[in-house]
């Protein structure tokens, strides 16, 4: 589960169209879901992250957590953090790190890479 997507190589990645630029405001979320992958979608400061909808602790949604700081989100299960640039676990219970996903821009669309399989 702990795959970081951010670090594969273009080649290995397929960009999908998830929203306008304009309709994921500073501070906001969107939720997707791009084949198997459920995915949360974050606007911090006008940079885009992505990762995972799932707590790798019991594997709960943690895109409707609250921040804890300005990048580290925590789990409303049982309180897990999840730094959300790189899916790092910075917190029990979970001790296992979460996916990543990159996010590019492209004419004031969001694009957010997954894995071809």
């Amino acid at each position: 589960m702990n795959v970081n997507y951010t670090e594969f190589n273009a080649d290995k990645l397929e960009y999908v169209e998830i929203a306008n630029v304009d309709d994921l405001s500073n501070g906001e979320r969107l939720f997707v879901q791009i084949d198997d992958f459920d995915i949360v979608v974050f606007n911090i400061a006008g940079k885009f992250y992505a990762i995972a909808d799932i707590c790798s602790h019991d594997d709960g949604p943690v895109g409707d957590g609250d921040f804890e700081s300005e990048f580290e989100i925590a789990c409303p299960r049982h309180g897990a953090r999840f730094d959300v640039r790189t899916g790092e676990a910075v917190s029990l219970p979970a001790t296992i790190d979460i996916p990543v996903f990159p996010v590019k821009v492209e004419d004031g669309k969001i694009e957010v890479g997954i894995p071809i399989e």
